[in-house]
């Protein structure tokens, strides 16, 4: 079973942006519709900023899990029978942090950091980013070996005089 959980820091600067979005609230007045609107605003990106306080990848059996949390509205499941290559990698600054697809890059998964797992699965790439990458790759790479769908074999039988 494997499970790790990795934090990132941009989670503060999401809550210091609705912390002033909540001030300015207050300074504007709550009662004004200014003052509402940056309420309302600041209220969702502090709901916003706990959909991504860390990211936890979890082996859940015949899939890969991997969310953003403590609120899990964000993230991926991945079946480790579509999984077609494992291999290590490292995200570049044109990935980026969070979850996105990037043209040519495909996805990317990741909190923080630019270590990755990089993933081929069903001619996707998926780039999953930990700061544990040897544990993961071994991961699933052993899934992913266990939950290969064989491939059909073709056999001819001759016929005998």
């Amino acid at each position: 079973m494997y499970e790790h959980k990795q934090y990132g820091p941009w989670w503060w600067l999401i809550v210091g942006v609705a912390v002033i979005q909540l001030a300015a609230a207050y300074f504007v007045g709550i009662q004004s519709e200014e003052g509402i609107i940056l309420g309302v605003f600041g209220c969702l990106i502090l709901l916003l900023s706990l959909c991504f306080r860390y990211l936890m990848i979890r082996d859940e059996g015949e899939y890969l899990s991997v969310r953003f949390g403590p609120i899990p509205l964000f993230g991926a499941k991945i079946r480790y029978s579509d999984i077609e290559s494992v291999e290590p990698d490292r995200t570049t600054v044109l990935d980026g942090w969070g979850l996105h697809w990037v043209p040519g890059r495909g996805t990317t998964i990741n909190i923080w950091g630019f270590d990755c797992v990089k993933l081929r699965a069903r001619g996707r790439t998926i780039r999953i980013g930990t700061d544990d990458p040897d544990n993961l790759y071994r991961l699933i790479k052993t899934k992913m070996e266990l939950h290969r769908v064989p491939q059909p074999s073709c056999s001819y039988i001759v016929p005998s005089n």
